[in-house]
């Protein structure tokens, strides 16, 4: 028996959830389908379990392609002011949380079961667990459809969604199902890397900084180019976000913003005392205090952050009135512009985003149809990755829904 379908999304995330169940109420059968058991694991973790569903400052600005403009017309298309409104007629209660970071008050899953209703108001098939075989192109009676060999049967449609997401968090499910169809059907790849991810750091050149895990504090932080001269530094990505040290490394809002932007090789620079003049203070300090040094620092940043930084240095050991200016001088330096070069990240199995993906050179900005017709590709899966703090959920949300729009005037056309 074949099941018969407008439209197959596979992949029941954000992305795939919320475009199936727009083409839905758009007059569309569809059947959404996914391998795991559960839908959206990816929305039930986010947010420490409350889902940051969208930024209420979103632009085109805090998103990485290859093609940083074709984001736009999908963003503006469906704005986080859209997501929210759906949210109101929903009932779901929510606050903002920092910089335009968008919470669910209660749960992620108010999130889940919105999106659950949205598909069963578009009168959705769902199945689960359901695995793909094969998809396959066909051309009868001067017809073209998928055929879809699966887990439930043999599945026909004219329109084929890939909404599978990318490598992050293999242990909720994260396969390379989208890249392989993308690359079955001629498209072309971006090649996928772990994004908003901790960085990682050698064993024994982190040794004196691992006792400090558990800390954090605010700090200002950068990447670029090796041996950047001044004139490149200017043009430095830099973040304003909390910092957090770890046994292997470092993690935080500030660390995962700029693991996006960074390159194997590549040094980042962090103002650990970022708004304080730490040269200034410190010469102050000298003149009219007989402290150690720690204690002093210990007044412009965490008490645990000053211990190792003069622990490193029996010259810094001793009364502050006793410090050379050239060595005050020294440590505000490097306290202000510490610099290191990562070993590595923590990979795909803490990164919450797949940089890279389908090229959207192969992939049109107003439908997300690539070039195999009647194939299109939303959400993660695309190169289009966003900055920490919603801004994912929206090209979800944005994506889900232009793509939707496109299904459903090509049906009715």
């Amino acid at each position: 028996m074949t099941h018969k379908f407008d439209v197959v999304v596979i992949g029941a995330g954000a992305a795939g959830l919320f475009c199936a169940g727009q083409a839905g109420q758009r007059g569309l059968k569809v059947l959404l389908v996914d391998h795991s058991e559960k839908v959206a694991e990816k929305i039930r973790i986010s947010g420490g379990g409350r889902c940051n569903f969208t930024n209420r400052d979103a632009t085109p600005a805090q998103f990485l392609s290859e093609n940083p403009h074709f984001c736009r017309s999908a963003l503006s298309r469906y704005t986080p002011q859209d997501f929210i409104e759906l949210l109101q007629r929903h009932g779901v209660p929510f606050h903002e949380k920092h910089k335009g970071q968008l919470f669910c008050d209660r749960s992620a899953e108010d999130i889940i079961n919105l999106l659950l209703a949205e598909c069963d108001a578009g009168q959705v098939t769902r199945w689960q667990p359901c695995r793909i075989k094969s998809v396959l192109y066909a051309e009868q009676a001067g017809v073209t459809s998928y055929q879809i060999e699966s887990s439930h049967g043999l599945i026909e449609a004219a329109q084929v969604v890939i909404a599978t997401g990318g490598l992050s968090i293999p242990k909720i499910g994260a396969t390379d199902f989208g890249y392989r169809i993308a690359q079955q059907f001629g498209l072309r790849l971006v090649e996928p890397r772990a994004g908003l991810v901790p960085l990682t750091f050698d064993g024994a050149g982190w040794t004196p900084y691992a006792q400090l895990a558990g800390l954090a504090l605010p700090v200002r932080i950068e990447t670029g180019p090796i041996d950047a001269s001044p004139k490149q530094r200017k043009k430095a990505v830099v973040f304003a976000e909390d910092l957090l040290f770890t046994h292997r490394g470092l993690s935080g809002p500030a660390v995962l913003q700029i693991s996006s932007f960074w390159r194997e090789g590549q040094p980042v620079r962090i103002n650990l005392a970022p708004g304080v003049d730490l040269p200034a203070l410190l010469l102050r300090a000298k003149a009219s205090s007989k402290k150690l040094i720690a204690n002093e620092l210990a007044s412009l940043v965490p008490g645990r952050l000053a211990d190792a930084w003069v622990s490193e240095d029996a010259a810094l050991q001793r009364p502050i009135s006793d410090i050379p200016d050239k060595a005050l001088l020294a440590l505000a330096e490097r306290l202000s512009d510490w610099q290191l070069t990562p070993n590595g990240s923590e990979g795909y199995k803490k990164a919450e985003v797949t940089l890279g993906g389908v090229d959207t050179r192969d992939l049109s900005s107003q439908t997300l149809e690539s070039k195999q017709p009647g194939l299109y590709f939303i959400g993660e899966v695309v190169d289009v990755t966003g900055w920490l703090g919603g801004y994912n959920f929206q090209w979800a949300w944005a994506s889900g829904f232009a793509c939707a729009q496109a299904l459903a005037a090509r049906v009715n056309s």
